[in-house]
C-alpha cells in the first residue's frame, strides 16, 4: 500500500484524537492502532514525543529494505505531528508468551522522559523495554482508584511501574502496598512515587516477589481496595506452576476476596481477548463489568481487555 494512505489516515486520526485530548486535558494518548494492515503500528503521543511500536509480522522485506521503510514511516509520523524526527521513537513489538517479554531489554541506550497524566507525572522509557511504563488504556481506571482511595488500605498486585499506586497515594490512601516480580519495575514504581513527592516509607511498601505466593499469604480482611491486572499467561522461572488467567481467575479472586475487608473493592482486569468471568463460582453477588466505563476515548472499539469491579 502506498505511504499516502498511511499519511492520510494518520492525519485524520491525529486531528480527531488531539481535539478530544485537548478538550479533556489529556497529553498522553493513542492516535493510531493498526488502522491499516500494511502499516501495523500502535502510535502513542506522550506530550511532545511519539512512541510507535510496529507489530511483528511477515512483511517479506529484507532487513535493509525494512529499515528504509521504517524510516519513511517515521518521517511521515514526524511530519503529521509537526515534531522533530528525533522525537519519534520506533520499536518492533514482538509478541511474547506470558509476561517475560516485558522484562527484556530492547536497546542499550535508555531514553527516559517525564510525562503528565491526571495532574501527576510519570517516568516513561522510550527505548529499553517492550512497553513505555505507562499503559494509556487504564487512564480512566486510575482516576476511579484515586477517587475512592482516601483513608483506604490499598494493595496493587502486578503493579508494573506503580501508576495505580501513585494515583492511590495522591487520593489520600492510608497505605499502599505494591507487588511485582520484577526488580526493575519495583524500583521504577518507587521512583514514580518519589518523583511526585508522595513517597512515605512508613505507609508505602514496595515488594519484589512472586505475586502468586503473596496472594496465598494475604492476611484475612486486610485491604479496602485491591488492584489486580495479571498477565494472560505466566511461566516465570521464579514460579513453580504456570498461571493461566482464564483457568485460574476464580482461585485468584477467591484469595483476593479473603484478603479484602467487608465492603472493600477489587479492580480486576486482564488482556485475554476471549476472557469470560465465571460469576457463579466467585463468592460475591456484587460484580460489575466496568470495561466500557473504563475505556478512554482513544481506545473506543480497539480495546481487548476486560475490567471488573467486585465488592465484598
Amino acid at each position: 500500500m502506498h505511504s499516502d494512505f498511511f499519511e492520510n489516515r494518520l492525519t485524520k486520526m491525529y486531528k480527531h484524537y488531539s481535539k478530544l485530548a485537548r478538550r479533556q486535558g489529556v497529553e498522553c494518548y493513542r492516535i493510531y492502532d493498526h488502522d491499516l494492515p500494511e502499516f501495523p503500528f500502535a502510535i502513542d503521543v506522550y506530550k511532545d514525543v511519539v512512541h510507535a511500536a510496529e507489530y511483528k509480522r511477515r512483511h517479506g522485506m529484507e532487513d535493509e529494505e525494512h529499515e528504509q521503510w521504517l524510516l519513511a514511516c517515521k518521517e511521515i509520523i514526524a511530519k503529521v505531528l509537526e515534531l522533530p524526527l528525533d522525537n519519534v521513537y520506533m520499536k518492533v513489538r514482538q509478541r511474547k508468551a506470558g509476561r517475560q517479554g516485558q522484562y527484556e531489554k530492547f536497546a542499550e541506550e535508555k531514553v527516559e522522559r517525564i510525562v503528565p497524566e491526571g495532574g501527576l507525572n510519570f517516568i516513561i522509557n522510550l527505548t529499553d523495554y517492550l512497553d513505555t511504563g505507562l499503559f494509556l488504556d487504564h487512564r480512566v481506571t486510575r482516576g476511579m482508584v484515586r477517587d475512592e482511595a482516601k483513608g483506604k488500605r490499598v494493595l496493587n498486585l502486578f503493579c508494573y511501574t506503580g501508576s495505580f499506586s501513585v494515583y492511590a497515594a495522591h487520593g489520600g490512601a492510608a497505605s499502599v502496598t505494591s507487588v511485582d516480580l520484577s526488580k526493575t519495575y519495583i524500583n521504577w514504581a518507587k521512583r514514580n512515587m518519589q518523583f511526585n513527592k508522595l513517597y512515605k516509607d512508613d505507609i508505602h511498601e514496595f515488594i519484589q516477589a512472586d505475586v502468586m505466593e503473596v496472594i496465598q499469604d494475604i492476611p484475612k480482611d486486610t485491604f479496602d481496595l485491591i488492584i489486580c491486572d495479571p498477565p494472560t499467561f505466566s511461566n516465570s522461572k521464579r514460579m513453580e506452576d504456570n498461571f493461566d488467567v482464564q483457568r485460574d481467575h476464580v482461585w485468584l479472586l477467591k484469595q483476593l476476596l479473603k484478603g479484602c475487608r467487608e465492603g472493600g473493592h477489587i479492580y480486576f482486569s486482564n488482556n485475554y481477548r476471549n476472557f469470560e468471568l465465571d460469576r457463579n463460582a466467585i463468592p460475591t453477588p456484587s460484580i460489575k463489568d466496568i470495561t466500557a466505563a473504563t475505556t478512554p476515548f482513544d481506545f473506543q472499539g480497539k480495546l481487548h481487555r476486560k475490567c471488573f469491579l467486585l465488592e465484598k
